[in-house]
C-alpha cells in the first residue's frame, strides 16, 4: 500500500507484494512520491473545474489554480502572469523565495526569457533538469528547482498570459503529462480571461456609482457632517444606495435613499433620483413635497424599480428640523445626555408605488450636542436576526458616555468608523450608506 497525503486527503495505490505463481511478468513497482497518479490527478482536476466555475475575479481564479494544481502535479512553485500593454505582470505566485520574481516584473512579451517566449510562440516549454534550462537561457536567474513547465495562456486565440510551474527535483515529462499540462493551460486561460473582463466591468461600474455620490460635504457653522459608503461584499453587481447634503439658504437638507436591486439599472435610477431630490430641495420645497415630486418622477420614468428615501430639512440657527420618510428605516437620534432613540415617526410608502401617496412631516428639536444618523438597510440587515434588532444595535452603538468621549477626541469621522465596525454584519451582502450630522 502506497499512500500520498496532501491538503485534500490521501491518494492510495495498491500493488501485489509478490507476483502470482503463473505471472509472466513482475508486478509494477509503487510510484514514488510526487509521481502523477491517475486517481489523485483526476480528483484535483475535478476540484479545479468546480472552483473555476465559481470563481468570478482574477484573485479567485489564481487561488483555485494554486490550491489544486500544485497538489495534483506535485509542484512546489507556481507563477501566473497576465499581459498588460505588451508586458507581463505578475498576478499570483506561490512557493517562490521572497523577491525572486521582482526582476521579471514588466518583462516585454518579446523578451528572451521562457515565460515570455512560451507566450509569443504559443508553445509550452519543458525543462526536465537545471542543465537544460541553463543551456537554453544562459545567464537566466535560477532558484533551487529541478524542473520547470512554462505554459502559454491563450483563450480563443488571444494571448492572456503565462503560467510557470516549478518542481523541486528533475523529472521527465511524458507525452501524456505534456498533453495534460497544455490542456490545463487552455482551461486556466479561459477562466482568467473571463475574470479579467469581469473585474474590468466591475471597476467601471463601481467608478460610475462612486461618481454619482457627493465628492465633498458642505461645512456650516454649528453643524458637522460625516458620511461613509461601502459596497456589498458579495457578487459583482452594484447597488442604488445614495446620500446627499444640500445647502438651501439658511437650511440644510440631509438625504439618504436606496433604490431596490443590485444592477447598473439600479445605479442609474439612483443617479436620476438624487438629481431630482437635489433640484426639488434647492427650489425651497418642504420635505413632503420633495418626496411627492420625486415619487411622481419615478412613476413617470417607469424603470420597474422602487426606492426608499428619508429627507430632513434642518434650520441650524433655530435647532429645528422637518423630517419625511418614504418607506425608509427610521433615523436614530443621539441626545446630548447620551441617550439614543430610533425616531419612529409616521412615513409614506416607497417611491414608485402610488402617484397619490402622501408623506407626512414630523417636527424635530435638535439640542446642541445631539447627533442624527441616517442610514440604509445594508448597515442593519443581518440574515440571522430581525431588522429591528439591527436598528437597536445601531441605537446602542450611538448611546453612552464613551461615545461622547469618542466624538470629542475623533469627531464624527471616528464615530462613523465605530458604527461600521460594531453594527455592520460580517455577512453583509448589501451596500451601506451612512450619514451622521452633529449639532453644536
Amino acid at each position: 500500500f502506497s499512500l500520498y497525503p496532501d491538503a485534500h486527503g490521501v491518494t492510495g495505490r495498491v500493488v501485489a507484494a509478490e507476483p502470482p505463481p503463473d505471472a509472466a511478468a513482475p508486478a509494477a513497482e509503487p510510484a514514488p512520491p510526487g509521481t502523477w497518479t491517475g486517481l489523485g490527478v483526476m480528483y484535483h482536476l475535478l476540484q479545479l473545474a468546480s472552483a473555476l466555475s465559481e470563481a468570478v475575479t482574477v484573485r479567485e481564479v489564481c487561488r483555485a489554480v494554486a490550491d489544486e494544481i500544485l497538489p495534483a502535479l506535485g509542484g512546489q512553485e507556481l507563477a501566473i502572469y497576465t499581459i498588460r500593454e505588451k508586458h507581463l505582470h505578475l498576478v499570483s505566485q506561490s512557493g517562490y523565495p521572497d523577491g525572486f520574481l521582482d526582476r521579471f516584473e514588466g518583462t516585454p512579451v518579446g523578451a528572451r526569457v521562457p515565460g515570455a517566449e512560451t507566450l509569443s510562440t504559443g508553445t509550452p516549454i519543458f525543462f526536465e533538469n537545471v542543465g537544460q534550462l541553463a543551456a537554453a537561457y544562459p545567464g537566466l536567474a535560477l532558484d533551487d528547482m529541478g524542473a520547470w513547465a512554462f505554459l502559454p495562456l491563450i483563450a480563443s486565440g488571444h494571448p492572456v498570459g503565462s503560467c510557470i510551474l516549478g518542481f523541486d527535483r528533475p523529472r521527465p515529462f511524458t507525452l501524456e503529462e505534456r498533453g495534460l499540462l497544455t490542456a490545463l493551460a487552455g482551461f486556466i486561460a479561459q477562466a482568467l480571461e473571463r475574470a479579467r473582463l469581469y473585474d474590468a466591468e466591475f471597476t467601471l461600474a463601481r467608478g460610475l456609482q462612486q461618481a454619482l455620490l457627493p465628492h465633498r460635504l458642505p461645512r456650516l457653522d454649528r453643524v458637522r457632517i460625516a458620511a461613509r459608503y461601502l459596497p456589498g461584499t458579495q457578487g459583482m453587481e452594484i447597488g442604488g444606495d445614495w446620500y446627499d447634503a444640500i445647502v438651501t439658504g439658511r437650511d440644510l437638507c440631509l438625504v439618504i435613499g436606496d433604490v431596490e436591486g443590485h444592477s447598473v439599472g439600479a445605479a442609474a435610477t439612483m443617479g436620476q433620483l438624487r438629481s431630482a431630490v437635489r433640484a426639488f430641495a434647492t427650489g425651497g420645497n418642504p420635505p413632503d413635497e420633495v418626496l411627492a415630486r420625486t415619487n411622481q418622477l419615478l412613476l413617470d420614468l417607469d424603470p420597474g424599480l422602487l426606492a426608499s428615501c428619508c429627507l430632513v430639512r434642518l434650520t441650524p440657527g433655530e435647532g429645528t428640523a422637518l423630517l419625511a420618510r418614504a418607506g425608509h428605516l427610521p433615523p436614530v437620534l443621539r441626545h446630548p445626555d447620551g441617550r439614543a432613540e430610533a425616531l419612529e415617526v409616521p412615513g409614506g410608502p416607497l417611491l414608485g408605488v402610488d402617484q397619490h401617496a402622501v408623506y407626512p412631516i414630523s417636527d424635530l428639536r435638535l439640542e446642541p450636542g445631539s447627533v442624527l444618523a441616517l442610514y440604509t438597510d445594508g448597515l442593519v440587515e443581518d440574515p440571522a436576526v430581525e431588522i429591528d434588532a439591527g436598528v437597536d444595535r445601531l441605537r446602542a452603538a450611538l448611546a453612552g458616555p464613551e461615545v461622547g468621549r469618542l466624538i470629542a477626541a475623533a469627531g464624527l469621522d471616528g464615530l462613523a468608523d465605530r458604527v461600521l465596525r460594531e453594527v455592520g454584519s460580517t455577512h453583509r451582502v448589501d451596500d451601506v450608506a451612512l450619514l451622521l450630522t452633529g449639532f453644536s
